[in-house]
């Protein structure tokens, strides 16, 4: 499946002239250097097909098109290649690695430089004329100030892909009206008797038995039994599908819906969360707790290490807290992350503490990794159909995920303090094959809300959205954000 494009005598003329000028300039800028013509035009159009190939790629996979947004994942690719290069695909690298071969083979080989039979003068005169046309396609274009409706497939639709790309692009530059915060308290409340709280974003959580009735209920048992003593639980309807855990991470921590925050909503960490945005973190900052963010990958990641301390977080445990052996496949595993999180409750006696946890074992690609002989027996009650491959590699992730929030519970029942567990997942994970297979999800995760004060009563099954989620919580805690 990929995302349909109106041709382009459907679309709005200024969504054309957009096209035309930004190929024209982009046209221009390597004609100035290279001085060959058909070499620009292949080069600018191995660029565009790479673009396209991504583009289709990136909506198989998360079911949303290529964005302007995502071409700072194209450096993250080369720091974090195992997260986003195995998605492309063999065949596509290999048509983006031809197509620029042949243009370099072209430029080199096939063509001389204009120069070599015409006057500086001329060229100059010619690339001038080239760039005019270009600037005055693009000023008309963007004049006409096209509406996008941050609907990344419908606007894509709209307006194709270079016009999207711009557009959300211009929409990157304003920030957006917030709401107006009330002032903080400017001293700290009496902390001694705040309740820890611990906040587990688990990576690609959701109870995987909605989707194939023969996976074992064991797989999740210590998981059903916090529910049945929960204050609340149920699903979550979450920002993100298969990938961009900021969404769902952002949405948490500020309380904001994806409305108010325009196109910022897709990255808010690319320049919204760096102005200081009001969030979970900062209030229970201000209240006296230590507010911890651990998470075992590479704090750089996501730009978290600058984002952070901006967002109230006093420290950041990243992968170098922990070791090659805490490792559970590819990606440090949920059970070494719990121990961590243990530790630093045992040091934390005379000051409440917020834990915000990252979870990383159940990230993809789930491809990569080979399913046990014993998988099969150990995790099913009746053996998945072909194609179920990743599947099998998710549940082995999902049944120390479930491992994970077991030791935690028990750590937090074990303490003195009154503790709160607060435990969701940002997405459902990437598995197309297995969604052909079988069914596809409807993209709700799953979340509950524990704590160990035996005062609180029970609530029934709640299908919440994900940015409400931090307020509630605080609500059932007594804290009013």
């Amino acid at each position: 499946m990929l995302p349909g494009v109106r041709p382009f005598w459907r679309r709005p003329l200024a969504s054309n002239a957009i096209h035309i000028g930004v190929w024209l300039l982009f046209f221009c800028l390597i004609l100035i250097i290279l001085r060959r013509p058909w070499f620009a035009v292949t080069l600018v159009s191995a660029f565009l097909l790479f673009i396209v190939l991504v583009n289709n790629a990136k909506f198989q996979s998360l079911r949303e098109p290529f964005i302007f947004q995502d071409f700072e994942y194209f450096t993250d690719a080369l720091k974090y290649p195992r997260l986003y290069l195995p998605f492309l695909g063999i065949w596509r690298a290999a048509v983006a690695v031809i197509a620029f071969g042949l243009a370099f083979y072209s430029g080199v080989k096939l063509e001389s430089s204009l120069t070599s039979w015409m006057s500086r003068a001329d060229f100059f005169f010619m690339q001038g004329a080239l760039f005019f046309s270009a600037s005055v396609l693009l000023w008309w274009g963007v004049s006409k100030r096209m509406k996008v409706i941050f609907s990344p497939e419908i606007d894509l639709q709209r307006l194709g892909l270079i016009t999207s790309l711009y557009r959300y692009a211009q929409e990157e530059l304003h920030s957006p009206s917030l709401p107006v915060v009330p002032a903080m308290p400017s001293t700290p409340a009496d902390s001694s008797s705040l309740p820890h709280l611990v906040v587990v974003q688990s990576e690609s959580f959701f109870d995987a038995r909605r989707l194939y009735s023969g996976v074992r209920k064991e797989v999740l048992e210590d998981f059903d039994k916090i529910k049945s003593a929960a204050v609340c639980q149920g699903q979550l309807e979450v920002a993100a599908w298969g990938a961009n855990t900021v969404r769902s991470e952002f949405a948490f921590l500020s309380g904001l819906s994806p409305e108010l925050l325009g196109v910022h909503r897709f990255n808010p960490y690319r320049k919204l969360a760096r102005q200081g945005i009001p969030t979970l973190a900062s209030f229970l900052k201000n209240l006296g707790y230590r507010t911890v963010c651990i998470h075992p990958y590479y704090s750089s990641f996501y730009a978290r290490d600058k984002v952070f301390p901006s967002l109230g977080f006093d420290d950041f445990l990243d992968i170098e807290s922990f070791k090659d052996d805490d490792k559970s496949g590819p990606y440090i595993g949920d059970v070494a992350l719990a121990h961590k999180v243990c530790a630093l409750l045992e040091t934390s006696l005379s000051q409440p503490v917020f834990v915000f946890v990252i979870s990383m074992e159940n990230h993809g690609p789930l491809h990569l990794e080979v399913v046990e002989e014993e998988d099969v027996t150990q995790l099913y009650s009746s053996p998945p159909p072909p194609g179920c491959e990743d599947l099998t590699v998710y549940l082995r992730h999902l049944r120390n995920a479930n491992r994970m929030a077991a030791i935690l519970r028990d750590a937090l029942q074990a303490t003195a303090r009154p503790s709160w567990l607060c435990w969701y997942g940002d997405h459902v994970p990437i598995m197309p094959k297995v969604y052909t297979v079988l069914q596809e999800p409807d993209g709700k995760t799953d979340f509950f809300l524990w704590t160990n004060e035996s005062n609180k009563s029970v609530d029934e099954e709640k299908i919440m959205n994900i940015q409400k989620l931090g307020n509630f919580l605080l609500h059932k805690m007594n804290l009013k954000w």
